[in-house]
């Protein structure tokens, strides 16, 4: 399997359930622990984050991009970030369904993208399926936050700290809690 028939088949988000995917999976969550621990084992200037991170990615990171270390990924290859994003020490990136932060984004402390879940029936709980999260530009991503697979946040969105946030936050609102909800409008 290839990283760009992995990423085909995902979009579809029938279940991660043959031994293909899960081979592949398990050899591209080898390559990417390589790679945090290297990140995560010593200082490193910004710059020498941003290529680790471009090597992580598989693609060229922006210049603009600020990360924090520790930074945790078990895949790595299907994270896309925009231009002045800045993600703040220990945030966990589970991308395999993809996970797209657009320009201006600040993600606070121990952030989890979690775009993998699995089926609630019992016969089918060791199933994986997954789903892309999607930040539009502007959001602010408070700290300890967990956004599961398939959410969508609007533009300037702001997320509490500590939020759960199970379904799409509308663009210029303040989401809270667990699970998150809409507390107020931001008037832009």
């Amino acid at each position: 399997m290839t990283l760009e028939e992995f990423k085909d088949f995902v979009k579809t988000g029938r279940p991660l359930d043959t031994e293909e995917i899960h081979q592949f999976m398990d050899r591209m969550g080898g390559e990417a622990r390589k790679v945090t621990f290297r990140l995560n084992s010593v200082y490193h200037t910004p710059d020498e984050i941003r290529d680790i991170l471009s090597g992580l990615f598989g693609k060229d990171v922006p210049s603009t991009l600020r990360v924090f270390p520790p930074f945790y990924t078990d895949f790595g290859k299907n994270i896309e970030v925009g231009e002045n994003v800045f993600i703040n020490a220990c945030c966990h990136f589970q991308d395999h369904g993809g996970v797209h932060i657009g320009d201006e984004c600040q993600i606070g402390h121990n952030v989890v993208f979690a775009t993998l879940n699995h089926f609630l029936e019992p016969e089918k709980r060791k199933m994986t399926y997954s789903a892309p999260i999607v930040l539009g530009k502007n959001v602010w991503v408070g700290s300890n936050t967990t956004i599961l697979q398939g959410v969508t946040i609007g533009d300037n969105a702001v997320i509490g700290a500590g939020a759960v946030v199970t379904s799409d936050i509308p663009a210029n609102t303040v989401a809270v809690g667990v699970p998150a909800k809409v507390v107020k409008s931001i008037l832009t």
